[in-house]
């Protein structure tokens, strides 16, 4: 049976770099863009749109691409932007629940003193 040797990709130190720093990259650049929407100075469209726009890049030209660099550039646009999506979502959810429990613990509290009558 003969074997033909793997082929391998030649990576340079960048390359290397930036794949070994790429979701920090996405981590950082996600949470920047994150705090603009919460704080209003980015719109949730906007950054929505990017974020359809970034994955359908990544799933086009990303996952096609024998090129490391730019793959790995393609990637981290994506996940910076699904995560710039995701935090003020969860946020809301998050928000949501809080008033939820503050509502229902008023109402127990409310319940305890109208109860407690003497």
């Amino acid at each position: 049976m003969a074997t033909s040797p793997a082929i391998e990709l030649h990576e340079g130190d960048s390359d290397q770099r930036l794949r070994s720093y790429r979701l920090r990259i996405a981590l950082a650049i996600g949470l920047v863009e994150s705090l603009l929407v919460l704080v209003g100075g980015l719109g949730w469209f906007w950054v929505l749109a990017l974020a359809a726009v970034a994955v359908a890049l990544h799933l086009v030209v990303g996952r096609r691409t024998d090129r490391r660099t730019p793959r790995e550039v393609i990637w981290i646009l994506a996940v910076s932007q699904l995560i710039a999506v995701l935090v003020p979502v969860l946020w809301v959810l998050v928000k949501g629940l809080a008033i939820v429990a503050l509502v229902l613990m008023a109402g127990v509290l409310l319940a305890m003193l109208l109860l407690d009558r003497r």
